[in-house]
């Protein structure tokens, strides 16, 4: 059971004296606090990545990748100047599984809610779609504008995985829904995604790079452009500042799962 605020009782305001001997009614300082909490359970943020903070994102690992500190730089910036530099405009983070982008963009939002009180969602693509798909299913009572409501009301949306779904019309259609709803409306957007923000059937090496004629023609790696289509890869440019993160799958190294 929560115990009351020790500062107001539980009440919420506090009576405080002033010079001259008036008193004034004020709200109490745990009411900001609980307001921080309720905007960080809406925020849907999965229990997987409750601890990811900017604070705890490591960038400086032994033979971490340089992009990974510049990237770091750029989200406490994008932050800090948020909404005023910032202008509605999101960003994408692009890389390689294990590298960090879902860490960095949890670090970001929840920066934002803590600081700045924004009202904020954490989405997963496939999960969207999954909902979504089920929604046209007439036993299930929740329709499609129920799950795309808070898409497209957040002020800050983490759309986590970008392109990870298989392609086909419906979800080029689906991500273009998402995606110019909150651009017509200007609202910010943190998208992360495991392919390069390339054009479609664009050569890439492995480091998501395009390739040159000569460099590995044998398999062709997906882009983001073959994922979501070259038309949305565009809008993206005007929606988002790309950061690129390279570097080795942490999770297989620094982050390996051991016992005790």
């Amino acid at each position: 059971m929560n115990q009351p605020c020790p500062r107001c009782g539980g009440a919420g305001v506090r009576i405080v004296a002033q010079a001259g001997g008036a008193r004034v009614v004020e709200s109490c300082e745990c009411q900001a606090a609980q307001r921080v909490t309720r905007l960080l359970r809406h925020a849907a943020i999965p229990a997987r990545y409750e601890h990811c903070s900017l604070e705890s994102y490591d960038a400086g690992y032994f033979g971490a990748d340089p992009s990974l500190a510049k990237a770091f730089m750029m989200a406490r910036h994008f932050v800090d100047g948020y909404p005023a530099t910032t202008a509605g405009r999101g960003l994408l983070l692009t890389g390689s599984i294990g590298v960090g982008k879902t860490h960095l963009a949890v670090g970001i939002l929840h920066a934002l809610v803590t600081e700045k009180g924004v009202r904020g969602l954490f989405c997963d693509y496939r999960e969207l779609l999954k909902q979504i798909q089920h929604s046209y299913n007439p036993q299930v009572a929740t329709t499609e504008m129920e799950i795309l409501g808070p898409v497209f009301d957040a002020e800050v949306l983490v759309l986590d995985e970008l392109g990870a779904s298989k392609p086909t019309d419906w979800v080029w259609d689906t991500v273009a829904l998402v995606l110019n709803s909150r651009y017509n409306d200007k609202k910010t957007t943190l998208i992360t995604t495991n392919y390069p923000d390339l054009p479609p059937g664009c050569v890439t090496d492995s480091n998501g790079s395009r390739a040159g004629s000569a460099a590995a023609r044998a398999v062709r790696e997906e882009t983001l452009g073959d994922r979501i289509g070259e038309r949305m890869r565009s809008r993206l440019a005007e929606m988002c500042v790309m950061i690129e993160m390279r570097g080795e799958d942490f999770r297989r190294t620094v982050g390996r799962a051991r016992f005790g």
